[in-house]
């Protein structure tokens, strides 16, 4: 075999390992479920959007999420060397270099933003980049230094239905607070329950990512009940303003206990069994919700 024909074959394959590392870059399917969110507060907010639409409002979210991300790894390469978890990103193992990542990054954070402002309105794109810089300048740095970290980090985590919301109707109306708020106070479980799960992990990069001096104990199982709690009453307020029925309400309210029993268990054992209980109902809380909103909405 020649030279010329080995190249040719290889030229594919390198091109095809770039592609799967930007990919990764991504964290897709995080951006995926913030992108959701976005359609969310969309169709919550235009119950008669179009299929198109929502793929936008959807892909201009991917977008402004994804570059957010990168800017999180690329502050982050060397402490995600000494994580397990993280280890194998495509920065620490150089599958990329930061200059690519970087270049990345404003291709699509510009793409993202332009195409809300673009397509729908600029208040939308305005508040897209203030979560963008949010996440990726302040909630990054913040984690190896306070755990106020997580507090800061739930404000961009719950405006994609904002942003979807302000997409829809051009202003920022009580129905996007209270999409806003649902999710704001979901973060803090899902965030600490993640942290529990992974604690030594993160102390190995110095983040700072539970509530309390002492970590695992029964303090961050209160704080995590107490925010849990808050969801009941939280998950109402739809109704109450007429954005959905009684059916979604009801809903949300079994999700909400259910949610909120797998607390207990963590307050009564403080096992790492019984947060990570908590981490996989964080999954289904949000996604099962807001669906409910929107299947009663519809």
């Amino acid at each position: 075999m020649s030279i010329h024909t080995t190249d040719s074959l290889a030229f594919p394959i390198i091109m095809a390992q770039k592609a799967s590392a930007y990919f990764k870059l991504l964290k897709f399917r995080l951006s995926f479920t913030v992108a959701f969110s976005s359609a969310i507060g969309y169709i919550l907010g235009y119950p008669g959007a179009s299929f198109l639409n929502i793929a936008m409002v959807m892909l201009g979210g991917l977008l402004v999420t994804g570059s957010a991300n990168i800017i999180n790894q690329i502050l982050e390469k060397d402490l995600d060397k000494v994580m397990k978890r993280t280890a194998k990103r495509p920065l620490p193992t150089g599958q990329l270099s930061i200059s690519e990542a970087v270049v990345f990054c404003i291709v699509i954070g510009v793409a993202g933003v332009s195409l809300l402002g673009l397509y729908f309105n600029w208040l939308a794109a305005a508040l897209s980049l203030l979560s963008l810089v949010l996440y990726g300048f302040i909630y990054t740095p913040l984690k190896r230094i306070n755990p106020i970290c997580v507090f800061v980090g739930a404000i961009p985590g719950a405006m994609p239905p904002l942003i979807g919301w302000v997409a829809a109707s051009g202003s920022i109306d009580i129905e996007a607070v209270i999409l806003f708020g649902i999710q704001f106070f979901w973060q803090f479980p899902h965030f600490w329950a993640i942290a529990w799960v992974l604690d030594d992990d993160y102390k190995k990069a110095g983040f700072k990512m539970l509530p309390t001096a002492g970590g695992k104990d029964l303090k961050t199982a209160v704080q995590i009940m107490i925010y849990t709690l808050m969801l009941i009453p939280l998950s109402l307020l739809p109704l109450q303003f007429g954005m959905t029925g009684t059916t979604s309400a009801m809903i949300a309210v079994v999700c909400g206990v259910l949610f909120l029993a797998q607390t207990f268990y963590l307050m009564r054992t403080c096992t790492k069994k019984a947060a990570m209980n908590i981490m996989f109902g964080s999954f289904l809380y949000l996604p099962i919700v807001q669906i409910a909103f929107v299947l009663d909405k519809v």
